[in-house]
């Protein structure tokens, strides 16, 4: 297992797609940026086949002193949960992810969620 710099990012995502690594940098700390801003802002940020990061509010709880066994009261506070999506967890785990690419179903034109059907059915069709 070898450990990867944002350099080394940098320096790949510059080579693959033809800009200078300063730009390539910026884009890539632009985009990091914004996942820290949104997250501090409590927003939820999804990306198809990605995965999701979200914050969440994690109770006050009593932990114990593993050296002296002493109760130790631990405040509420926020942390970021991320849920791995399909193509990420395929990948690592070595499953064949066919022609699955991150680039499939671009979310920008999507809505971030399911449009609910109308009631009674039959109401919307034949209209125009």
């Amino acid at each position: 297992m070898k450990t990867i710099t944002k350099k080394e990012l940098v320096h790949r995502i510059a080579e693959q797609t033809g800009v200078t690594k300063v730009v390539a940098k910026d884009v890539i700390q632009s985009f990091l940026n914004a996942i820290i801003d949104e997250l501090a802002d409590g927003n939820r940020l999804e990306f198809r086949e990605f995965g999701v990061f979200e914050s969440r509010e994690r109770a006050a709880r009593l932990a114990q002193n593993p050296r002296t066994l002493e109760k130790v009261p631990v405040p509420a506070k926020r942390i970021v949960k991320f849920k791995v999506g399909r193509l990420m967890r395929k990948k690592v785990s070595g499953e064949d992810v066919g022609n699955l690419s991150l680039d499939d179903g671009d979310e920008d034109d999507a809505p971030a969620v399911k449009p609910r059907k109308a009631s009674g059915g039959n109401e919307a069709q034949g209209m125009a």
